[in-house]
Order: structure tokens, then sequence, then C-alpha cells
């Protein structure tokens, strides 16, 4: 048993009335222990539960982000000089609404703006489609990729894909924690917040509850992390819906976008099945017309804005849409998939 670890884990699991706080150095050394397994899983399991009771603060979200960057694989700063952005979604994925993140991490890569994207399998406890999935029913395959062959593939077409199981193990090895708990626990809202790359990055991350987005805030804000976008988005994702109201944070201002007046209807696709979805992004990268294409423009347009590509949102609408029907996302489909062959020969 970790002594040391014991005495963290009573702090945060001393009742109601009795638990404390970690500092921002606590909690980066517990989460250190725990990705190590230095600490026993009777003490994991217990951390992980009373932590999600307790609710995590600002300053232990902090640490723990310190724990993730001091354990966890990043890609070196990428080669062509040009702005880097991270889209962060929950790790246990959709299973409600359909991603488009996808495909809109493609049309930002068609229009020159690098795009980093990272997840797992099959996450406990909802269990929705994650985006290694969508990827293999693209025909694109980041399972078993070195960093070096990413950094590659990255470095030749402006796209990355961050893959749990490869490149971050211990994180990895307490994905079973996650599923006998029967909760989310705060690992949930750290993968969230977490910048697998080395260089400057934009990080486009999604939220559920406001409290969350407010330690995210002040999470980034004692980390000296400034280049951030929170979207209370589809499921959590960073995906904006249109059924409501696009509640975005940008630092300190607030962006309130409504798909409606800027002439999107308010008809939210729904996820049926994996399957049916790559079906649908397929037709999209033929060109074809649907709902699901004008989510992606709708999504796409508001990023390639927010990352300077285009002077207003609606130009950003005509960039998105010019780039989908002229097949140029299609063709970054094809050259990610190439780079990839080349790269497994390295």
């Amino acid at each position: 048993m970790s002594n040391a670890f014991r005495l963290l884990l009573r702090k945060v699991a001393s009742g109601t009335h009795t638990s404390k706080d970690l500092t921002r150095a606590e909690a980066e050394a517990a989460l250190v222990m725990i990705l190590r397994q230095e600490a026993t899983p009777a003490q994991i399991g217990a951390f992980l539960i009373a932590h999600r009771i307790k609710r995590p603060t600002f300053e232990e979200m902090a640490g723990m982000l310190d724990a993730y960057d001091r354990l966890g694989s990043k890609l070196a700063p990428v080669t062509n000089g040009k702005s880097v952005i991270i889209l962060s979604s929950p790790y246990d994925g959709r299973s409600r609404t359909a991603p488009v993140s996808p495909l809109t991490a493609l049309v930002l890569a068609a229009a020159g703006i690098n795009v980093i994207m990272h997840g797992g399998d099959r996450m406990p406890t909802k269990e929705g489609v994650p985006f290694i999935e969508i990827w293999q029913g693209l025909d694109i395959h980041w399972q078993s990729l070195t960093l070096e062959q990413i950094q590659a593939v990255l470095n030749q077409t402006g796209f990355g894909f961050i893959y749990l199981a490869d490149h971050f193990p211990l994180a990895q090895a307490i994905v079973t924690y996650r599923d006998q708990i029967g909760k989310r626990p705060p690992l949930a809202t750290l993968e969230l917040m977490w910048s697998p790359y080395q260089g400057v990055a934009h990080l486009a991350c999604g939220f559920v509850h406001p409290p969350t987005e407010t330690n995210m805030r002040q999470a980034f804000a004692l980390r000296g992390f400034e280049q951030y976008t929170t979207i209370k988005g589809s499921e959590g994702s960073c995906d904006l819906p249109r059924d409501r109201s696009a509640i975005i944070g940008l630092g300190e201002e607030r962006l309130i976008l409504n798909a409606r007046d800027f002439g999107f209807s308010n008809f939210e696709v729904p996820f049926t099945s994996t399957a049916e979805l790559i079906k649908e992004m397929r037709q999209v990268l033929e060109g074809e017309e649907s709902e699901y294409r004008r989510s992606l423009i709708w999504n796409s347009g508001f990023y390639l804005w927010r990352m300077g590509g285009s002077s207003s949102l609606e130009a950003g609408f005509t960039l998105a849409e010019s780039l989908i029907v002229s097949g140029k996302v299609r063709e970054k489909l094809e050259e990610v998939k190439q780079a990839i062959a080349e790269a497994s020969k390295l």
C-alpha cells in the first residue's frame, strides 16, 4: 500500500464535513501515483469515486493536467508553422447525436489549419461511438503507429490523432476502474482539457454543466493557458448544436449562436448506428446534400472563423461549403490515408 497516497486519499474521502481540497502539487502527485499504479487498486477506486462526489476544484484540475503533461505523449511543433487547434471531445463517445468533429478536422486541414484530435476505444460508462471507430470506418487507421509516425503525418497533412492505447498506456490502464466504479471520474473532464502537443495550440473543448466550464477557465488561468474555446456542445462535445443555442466561451467573453439566425434549421442529426454514420460521412465527402452536411458547414464555418481562416462567420460557412463541394475535403482524407501508409514504412 502507498502510505503517501493514503494521506491524500484521506483528505478527499473524509466525508461532507471533513473532506479537504488538494493543493495543485498534491493533485499532481495523486494522479501520478494513480497512473503509475503506485497506489493499490482499492486506493485508486476509492479516490476516483470520492473525488467525483467531492467535485474537483480548479486548482486540483490544474495539478492533474500537470501530471498528464509530465507522463503523457506529446507531438512536437508542426513544421509548417501554421496555427494548430486541438479538437477535444469526451472519450466515452456519442450515442444520441451524430458527431461531425472528424470531418470538421478535415475541413480545417483542407483550409491550411493544423488539427490534432485524441481519444481511445469504447469507454465506460457511456460506451458511445469513439473517434477511433469513425476513422476506421473511413479507412484511416491510427492504431499501432508510433508517435514519430503520427508526427510525420501531421507535418505532411496538417492532421494528427493521438490514440490513448498506443500513446498514453498509463492512462489506458486506468480505464478498467471507470467501468468498475460505474461513474465518470474527474479524468473525464481532464481529457477534455488535455493538449497532447508541445507547441502553441488553440484548444476547443466541450462541456455539459456550467460549473465544469468555470473550473476549466480557472484551471487554464492558473496554468497560464489563454488560447481556448469552450462550447456547451452536443453531448458535451465541441460540436456546436443546431437544436438549441450554442453557448460558447471565448475566454471570459460569451458568444451565443443560433443556427436559425444563419439559415440553418434547428434539426439535430441523430446517431442511429456507426455504419449509418459512416455512410452519411462518405455521402457528404462525395458532395451530396444532407442535414449532416449542413451540420458540418455550421461547425466548420465557426471554427474557420475562430481560427482566423475567414473574416466572418458567414464567410466561414461559405468557405466550408466550398471546400466540401469542390472535393478538397475528400482529397484531404485521401492525403491522410496515403501519409499514414507512407509513415507506416518508416
